[in-house]
């Protein structure tokens, strides 16, 4: 497929740059090299639909390459999040004869928050940091990235198989930074007040917080959008307004996705929304749980709800930083209390 299959060099210098067409091939070969065929985004490993993305602009590659050029890291900024100023820091890997200390991965992450992102006119980054391991966690924070959310079980264990990393589903944390303030209001539902105060603490922007009072406005309607994962069993709901139907929606929209065999549901809630609190107290009302703050998500700022079919891989966290544990015990606790 690659038509390259010179072993890479290991001690070469490097430098981080973006990516260009003729580094697909050594893109695609460094993904299989590390997650092997089964890698589930085919993206990069299809150098064609690299190349394609990359030109288009659906992702942003940048890559760490030699001299002879040999392609030792990758990492790619792309949109996940409903509002397109906000994108995901992902795709990042390493070839294995240049990790431990030469701080690639560091260097690729920061290539796009320093470079990529003011050029391409990107207003905030966020990554998501696994749970199995703590580099991620403290790369992250090195960079001044802080978490805000934590998805739990986000993968599957598969995932993870070819390092033999985890036992179990594998949560995130969901780190945040701002490359270009905002400041806005946004309504605090009562049940989060405390959990939401401790996120909002020492964020990169300004808020306005007010108490979310209102109920459903009469006549409005609910718009959502829902993505399933069928490779890692994730479905998330973006619920870009919520209306005097929210509740039969989100019925409707777990049910579809219940039948598609989804162990995690995530439902991402507008902030900006004055009776954002009805919805949360509809889906408390499902055992959803708190799943924390997610910053300009739609251009305002969201709330992550989630649901897991089953209990949750509690202890095989591996968590860095205070604030980051007391994120976890806040989501731990208000998942009990989904239970009762």
């Amino acid at each position: 497929m690659l038509g390259n299959h010179r072993e890479i060099e290991a001690g070469q210098s490097w430098e981080v740059d973006f990516f260009r067409p003729e580094d697909a091939p050594g893109v695609v070969k460094l993904f299989l090299s590390v997650y092997g065929e089964a890698y589930p985004i085919q993206t990069y490993i299809q150098p064609q639909l690299l190349i394609r993305e990359n030109t288009e602009g659906r992702i942003i590659s940048s890559v760490a390459r030699t001299p002879k050029g040999d392609i030792v890291g990758h990492n790619a900024l792309f949109r996940s999040a409903p509002f397109e100023g906000v994108c995901e820091s992902g795709a990042g890997v390493v070839h294995a004869a240049y990790r431990g200390g030469h701080g690639i991965f560091t260097r690729l992450v920061s290539h796009g928050q320093e470079v990529a992102a003011r050029q391409f006119g990107i207003e905030a980054i966020f990554g998501e940091s696994v749970c199995n391991h703590v580099f991620s966690q403290k790369m992250c924070y090195g960079l001044g990235w802080i978490s805000r959310a934590l998805e739990v079980d986000l993968m599957p264990a598969a995932a993870y198989e070819k390092e033999k990393s985890a036992p179990g589903r594998v949560s995130s944390l969901m780190d945040f930074v701002t490359i270009r303030p905002r400041p806005h209001r946004v309504y605090i539902p009562r049940s989060f007040d405390t959990a939401l105060g401790l996120l909002y603490s020492g964020l990169d922007d300004e808020r306005e917080l007010l108490t979310s009072d209102a109920q459903f406005p009469s006549g409005s309607r609910t718009v959502v959008g829902t993505q399933y994962f069928a490779f890692a069993h994730v479905a998330r709901v973006a619920v870009e307004k919520s209306g005097i139907d929210f509740k039969a929606r989100i019925e409707k929209e777990e049910r579809d996705v219940r039948s598609q065999g989804t162990v995690v549901i995530q439902v991402w809630l507008n902030l900006g929304e004055p009776w954002v609190g009805a919805a949360v107290e509809i889906l408390r009302a499902r055992r959803f749980f708190f799943g924390g703050l997610l910053p300009r998500w739609f251009d305002r700022d969201g709330l992550l709800m989630q649901k897991i079919i089953g209990t949750p891989s509690w202890d095989g966290m591996r968590i860095c930083f205070d604030h980051a544990k007391k994120l976890v015990e806040i989501v731990k606790s208000d998942w009990k209390k989904a239970l009762l």
